[in-house]
C-alpha cells in the first residue's frame, strides 16, 4: 500500500479509521468519552473540529488543520511540547514544524487510545487500521456533504433507524448551546442557518456522492 501524503496546514479534511479486521474500537460507554478526551489533548491544539461520529468499529471526523504559525504560537505557551522534538527541527529550517508534524499528532492520538483499550481489555497489538483515511475538503458543497454523511453514518450501517437518535455524533450538539469542541458557529455559517442545516441533513448522501470524499467506507 502506498503511503498517503502528510496532512497539510490550513487544509480541511474528512478523516476516518476503523479497527483492524473490523474489530470494535468502542466496547462500552466510557470509551466514547475517553476518545473525545484524548482528541482534545492531542488534536484540538492543531485542528478545528466541525463534526464527528463514533461507531462501534470506526469513526469519522471533519477538521481543519490550523496554520503552522498558529500551532507554533500555541506550542510556545506550553512547558512541554506536543511532540518529543523542539521547535526548529522540522524539514524547513528553524521555527518550522515539518511536513509530518500533523500526521504524527494523529498517530500519537490513535496510539494513546489503543494503549488505553489494550490495557483495559487485555488485548495486544494494533487497534486501528493503517494508514488512516484522509480526504481533503475543497468546496462548500463538499463540506455540506461530508458533515451530513458523517452524521448519517449510524443509519447507513443500521445501528439505528434514524441517525438523529445516535448519541455518539455531533449532529444534535451543533444545534444546542452545550459545551463542545465542535466549532458550531462555523458549521452553521457554512450551512447558512440552523434551518438549512436541518434541511440539508434530510438529503441522503448516497454511495455515489460519498465516493467524492470517502474513498472507502466501513461496515
Amino acid at each position: 500500500m502506498t503511503s498517503p501524503s502528510p496532512l497539510l496546514y490550513n487544509t480541511y479534511y474528512h478523516i476516518y479509521n476503523r479497527g483492524v479486521n473490523g474489530e470494535n474500537i468502542f466496547i462500552e460507554e466510557r470509551n466514547y468519552e475517553h476518545f473525545l478526551n484524548l482528541f482534545a489533548k492531542h488534536i484540538e491544539p492543531i485542528c478545528d473540529l466541525f463534526g464527528y461520529c463514533m461507531l462501534r468499529n470506526h469513526f469519522h471526523i471533519a477538521v481543519r488543520v490550523k496554520e503552522e504559525e498558529e500551532i507554533i504560537e500555541y506550542l510556545k505557551t506550553l512547558r512541554v511540547p506536543l511532540v518529543g522534538k523542539p521547535l526548529g527541527s522540522g524539514n524547513r529550517g528553524s521555527g518550522s514544524l515539518g511536513s509530518g508534524f500533523v500526521s504524527n499528532q494523529f498517530s500519537n492520538f490513535f496510539n494513546a487510545y489503543a494503549k488505553a483499550i489494550n490495557k483495559s481489555y487485555g488485548r495486544t497489538g494494533s487497534l486501528f487500521q493503517h494508514p488512516f483515511g484522509r480526504v481533503p475538503i475543497t468546496s462548500d458543497r463538499q463540506f455540506w456533504n461530508v458533515i451530513a454523511y458523517i452524521h448519517q453514518n449510524p443509519q447507513k450501517h443500521k445501528f439505528v433507524e434514524d441517525f438523529r437518535d445516535w448519541k455518539y455524533s455531533s449532529y444534535g450538539i451543533i444545534l444546542t448551546d452545550k459545551k463542545t469542541s465542535v466549532n458550531r458557529t462555523e458549521v452553521l455559517k457554512w450551512f447558512g442557518s440552523p434551518e438549512q442545516y436541518l434541511e440539508l441533513h434530510k438529503d441522503w448522501v448516497d454511495d455515489a456522492r460519498s465516493k467524492w470524499f470517502a474513498e472507502e467506507d466501513y461496515d
